[in-house]
């Protein structure tokens, strides 16, 4: 992911999933597009059942969430994936 829209939430009451789905939500509204990608910091997904490279079933998609250490904790880098078109012989 190249681009994408920094989304900060640092409430501890709140689980990462409902984080990223709030992100989504806003995500949709702002761009118009549903995002399918989350990248955040590795310490943000010590809490079961995710791990890097989960996929969340949402109502407008799956988004898939990796760990960065760019990523600050607190923080939810959230966006489309850029496909790379392929290339014929």
């Amino acid at each position: 992911m190249f681009t994408g829209m920094l989304w900060y939430d640092n409430d501890r009451t709140t689980t990462l999933a409902a984080k990223v789905q709030r992100a989504a939500e806003y995500y949709r509204r702002k761009y118009g597009a549903a995002p399918d990608t989350c990248v955040v910091n590795p310490a943000m997904l010590s809490e079961p059942p995710l791990q890097a490279g989960a996929t969340l079933a949402e109502s407008q998609g799956a988004i898939t969430v990796r760990a960065s250490r760019a990523i600050l904790p607190g923080h939810l880098w959230i966006g489309v994936e850029e496909r790379l078109p392929m290339l014929a012989d």
